[in-house]
């Protein structure tokens, strides 16, 4: 399976855990919220499943195509 993530900026309280899961990927903006690196490598499904539900605010949408994956 290949996941998709998109990160709800409105919804990002910059906790931080993502980003320091997977630091190539999760980056902090000039805002300090979280984007994605499009550039970088994807974590594995598995890392990217539990960085998702660790995120405090669930700022962290995950997706399987265009289905939304419920955490």
């Amino acid at each position: 399976m290949t996941l998709r993530v998109e990160v709800d900026r409105d919804a990002c309280v910059s906790a931080g855990k993502c980003v320091a899961a997977a630091p190539a990927f999760f980056q902090f903006d000039d805002d300090e919220l979280v984007v994605v690196d499009p550039s970088a490598p994807v974590p594995n499904d598995k890392l990217l499943l539990r960085i998702a539900k660790s995120c405090p605010s669930q700022a962290i949408h995950v997706y399987d195509g265009d289905q939304r994956i419920e955490l």
